[in-house]
């Protein structure tokens, strides 16, 4: 795992919401190394998630470690714990097994993937960003976060069994030009809301 810290949500519907977030390591669309960059399949990640030197990372070797140090993270006597598991890819390491043991530590168990894989039986908020169509295989969810210049197109994807659909701009030199449109388009197509990333806004990790 590359990371656990305690946050606020900043992208999506549950923007604003208290979470612990676990970051794990390994991506199946991108190493994390700029030298792979130009090559990867995905080319447009923001996110450091090479290694397990960050923030409460490192090797965990069982799922019930892995629960309680997330739990750890989570404020005394706060209630309704809440974690969001991220990455690079998550699904490559989140299974049943972890699912189950957050929900014996009354953990909602959140999930923000590339959609490459399946989700596992018992996660409670599925958030699906799609990067590459060709191994877009998990088309269902609660949100549907499609980046901004779009990777992928949104023509007939309102179709698709997801309860929120989003536009997000893409981070970078060209942030504000990104916002613009990705505004226009939500403006011209109601079901889609804008996304913004507002943990960068307000200097958060």
């Amino acid at each position: 795992m590359n990371e656990l810290y305690f946050t606020l949500q900043g992208e999506g519907d549950r923007t604003g919401r208290h979470a612990v977030f676990c970051r794990f390591a390994w991506c199946n669309l991108w190493s994390g190394l700029e030298k792979d960059r130009p090559t990867a399949l995905c080319t447009i990640c923001d996110t450091m998630f090479v290694g397990m030197k960050g923030p409460g990372g490192g090797v965990f070797n069982c799922p019930e470690r892995l629960a309680d140090a997330i739990l750890a993270m989570w404020p005394s006597g706060q209630q309704d714990p809440y974690v969001v598991f991220t990455g690079g890819e998550p699904l490559l390491q989140l299974n049943e097994e972890l699912v189950a043991a957050c929900h014996e530590r009354q953990l909602e168990v959140a999930i923000e993937t590339n959609g490459t894989l399946p989700v596992p039986a018992g996660v409670d908020w599925i958030c699906v960003s799609p990067k590459v169509t060709s191994m877009w295989v998990q088309k269902s969810g609660h949100e549907l976060k499609l980046l901004y210049p779009f990777t992928i197109p949104p023509t007939g994807l309102t179709d698709l069994d997801f309860e929120h659909f989003f536009i997000q701009p893409v981070d970078g030199a060209d942030i504000k030009r990104n916002t613009e449109l990705a505004v226009a388009f939500c403006a011209d197509n109601p079901i889609w809301r804008v996304s913004l990333q507002t943990h960068k806004l307000m200097g958060m990790p």
